[in-house]
């Protein structure tokens, strides 16, 4: 693996995608609900005004019929449509737009692309799962639409952040422009947001702790530790104390990858009106889930007219992932090869079944299928060390979805999909099945 002829691969793509980008006066934007997403939308709405570029932005959960027959009904002949975050996947959908089409995603690519440019990581050999996000790709477009986009450097890391990603080769590459340029800071310490130490501590779900959600034990914890006030306002030695002590309560369970998300640099976002990372990332999904997706676009743009109402948001959000974290591991069962649950009307799933297999069994795959109204959606999470193993949720649930009449797809550490009610059962056990013979070894996992 070459990263620089990768790389400079990959920027010849943004290179042309940006190329078509500037000819045109107006752009019909799509991009997803995640923090990923948003801060996708947030980069090339910028790097758009800038250039004096009009655009319309639309934010949705899925990318479906109903999404292009909106783009559809409100695209002109002669406008750009461009795709975020989304659109490799989904080609044969978008295939019926007759527009011209860009698609910057990090998605493993489906099928023939009706799009005039796909700038996608795995085109050029790079893993979009784990080294580039949908906001990242985003953001090499818009450096080749201007060098002084630097500075929406920050929206590319907290993109990253959202997906939980790594820091090695392109965003590597990425965060070392940004602290080089002064975009980005960074510090070492707890990977968690700012503000009250022991309030953090009892609504944040990652790290998910012992004591996560329990104020009573949390106070007891921080007693023992002689630590209180603000986590930004902590010295050396007391942030050494505090990540030593949540570093012990971790190593009990949680899987190395979670470790190591949970403790180490923490990233300073200078130009965001939002500057923990944490923070943002928190408060864009939330904005994605209450369907807000225009607040937090708005925060991606610099826009403080919501800031604090997107933040009270995300910690009532905060705290109920918490309380449906509690809920979900008590109707956790286990299938031969994947950990699983089976609700309706729960909150916070892809929450759920990340926060079991990094913090309680990272030896299996979990699924949670979730019933709301007519709606079943799907979430799947796995670690890195499983994919290294031969994991790859993507397949597993399109194939699966597919036999009972649903969709999926995603990618091979983290996957979501929409299947028919009453199907659950018969889905779960095909899902079990396919990861079994991805995973031979786990079949005698007990």
């Amino acid at each position: 693996m070459n990263l620089n002829i990768e790389m400079q691969k990959l920027k010849s793509l943004a290179r042309e995608a940006a190329d078509i980008i500037e000819k045109h006066e107006y752009v019909r934007i799509i991009s997803h609900n995640d923090a990923d997403g948003l801060t996708s939308a947030g980069i090339i709405c910028q790097a758009l005004m800038r250039k004096g570029i009009r655009f319309h932005t639309s934010i949705v959960p899925r990318l479906d019929t109903s999404v292009v027959e909106m783009v559809k009904s409100s695209a002109s002949d002669n406008d750009l449509v461009l795709f975020c975050d989304m659109g490799s996947g989904q080609s044969e959908v978008i295939s019926d737009i007759e527009q011209e089409i860009i698609v910057l995603d990090h998605h493993v690519p489906v099928g023939d692309t009706p799009a005039r440019v796909l700038v996608n990581p795995h085109l050029v050999g790079i893993d979009g799962a784990m080294h580039v996000s949908g906001s990242g790709t985003t953001f090499l477009v818009a450096m080749e639409m201007e060098p002084e986009n630097i500075d929406l450097a920050g929206l590319a890391i907290a993109g990253a952040v959202g997906d939980k990603q790594l820091f090695s080769t392109i965003n590597g590459h990425i965060l070392e422009e940004a602290v080089n340029a002064g975009v980005i800071s960074v510090k070492k310490g707890l990977r968690i947001g700012d503000g009250d130490l022991a309030r953090v501590l009892e609504y944040t779900p990652e790290p998910y702790l012992d004591i996560t959600g329990d104020r009573e034990k949390i106070d007891s914890f921080l007693d023992i530790l002689g630590l209180h006030g603000n986590i930004e306002d902590l010295d050396t030695d007391q942030t050494k104390k505090l990540t030593s002590a949540v570093a012990l309560k971790l190593a009990k369970n949680a899987s190395p990858e979670a470790i190591e998300a949970a403790i180490g640099d923490v990233y300073i976002l200078n130009k965001e009106l939002v500057p923990n990372v944490y923070d943002l990332v928190a408060i864009l999904n939330t904005c994605g889930k209450a369907e807000k997706g225009g607040m937090g676009l708005s925060i991606c743009m610099r826009d403080k007219t919501h800031l604090e109402e997107a933040r009270d948001m995300a910690v009532s959000h905060q705290i109920s992932i918490v309380e449906n974290i509690k809920k979900g591991m008590d109707m956790v069962k286990k299938g031969k090869s994947i950990g699983y649950l089976i609700g309706e009307d729960m909150e916070s799933t892809g929450m759920i079944a990340s926060t079991f297999v990094r913090y309680v069994d990272p030896e299996m795959p979990f699924v949670a299928v979730n019933q709301v109204d007519e709606l079943v959606k799907v979430s799947a999470r796995g670690t890195r060390a499983l994919v290294e193993k031969g994991l790859d949720l993507s397949f597993a649930l399109r194939e699966a979805a597919k036999q009972v009449g649903g969709e999926g797809g995603g990618h091979n550490v983290a996957s979501g999909a929409s299947i028919p009610p009453g199907t659950a059962e018969e889905f779960i056990a095909k899902v079990d099945e396919i990861v079994a013979e991805q995973l031979p070894k786990q079949e005698k996992a007990e």
